[in-house]
């Protein structure tokens, strides 16, 4: 049952941190929309979320990816009246691999979701949130977002590009009651290795990996407290700093051994 005319839209919504973003959501008493390629996924939990929290939460099918797709999430919004009141940018993947050896439909593929599908629903969603004079969003980087990533450059690029977007919106949209909250996790143990072609890259062995959950429920504090940045872990806290005071050269690398 609906409780308000309210919703969150996450998107990447059927596993990992989106997944699990989704059922900690619904268990606060969010109503929900929940985007991913996955009908049946995204249509089973929505059923699931719905029954056992009481919530509305609505399955949106669509591969954010592609145009026509991306757009039509919008259209549906608006044409069912649903008030967007927090949205969850989490889709996302990367490749791993020599940029001049990269798939160039996956590298494009990869763009436009990280990037494109981000700033264009943003873009489209921010007027309802000022009008209202409220909302937060939830954009999901990493902490690849703080430096260089030879063998994984555009994804390392396109979290890069996320943090810099959030930490201006958060700028410009405060003054509307709008927070803009970036949540940068190390490692995390989702189906990201897969999609990425990892085998067993150092980077793995090194940095313990976290569960999406625990990456979900430290990002859903940070966004309702208004938090502009979240990073996951005393360990990562603690080498983003130390990255200011470490040669550019150095550390890209570091991320290159990490890789191999």
């Amino acid at each position: 049952m609906k409780t308000s005319n309210g919703y969150a839209l996450i998107t990447g919504a059927s596993g990992g941190i989106g997944f699990d973003l989704a059922v900690l959501m619904a268990s606060k008493g969010h109503n929900l929309i929940l985007t991913a390629r996955s009908e049946e996924k995204i249509a089973n939990l929505a059923r699931q979320l719905s029954k056992t929290h009481g919530i509305e939460a609505v399955a949106f099918p669509a591969d954010l990816s592609v145009a026509d797709d991306r757009e039509k999430l919008p259209e549906f919004i608006r044409k069912n009246n649903y008030h967007i009141e927090i949205l969850v940018n989490n889709a996302g993947f990367g490749d791993l691999g020599p940029f001049e050896h990269a798939d160039w439909e996956k590298t494009h593929q990869m763009i436009q979701l990280n990037i494109t599908a981000l700033t264009y629903l943003t873009r489209e969603l921010v007027p309802g949130m000022r009008k209202l004079k409220s909302g937060r969003i939830l954009n999901v980087a990493s902490v690849a977002a703080f430096m260089p990533g030879p063998l994984m450059s555009v994804y390392y690029a396109s979290k890069a590009y996320v943090l810099s977007l959030s930490e201006a919106l958060a700028t410009e949209l405060k003054s509307g009651g709008i927070t803009v909250t970036t949540l940068c996790p190390g490692p995390v143990i989702t189906g990201f290795q897969n999609r990425a072609a990892f085998k067993d890259p150092a980077l793995m062995k090194i940095l313990k990996p976290a569960t999406p959950a625990e990456v979900a429920g430290y990002g859903y504090k940070a966004m309702m407290k208004g938090k502009r940045l979240a990073i996951p872990g005393l360990i990562y806290r603690f080498m983003i700093f130390s990255l200011r005071f470490s040669p550019r050269r150095m550390v890209s690398a570091m991320v290159m051994r990490l890789h191999q």
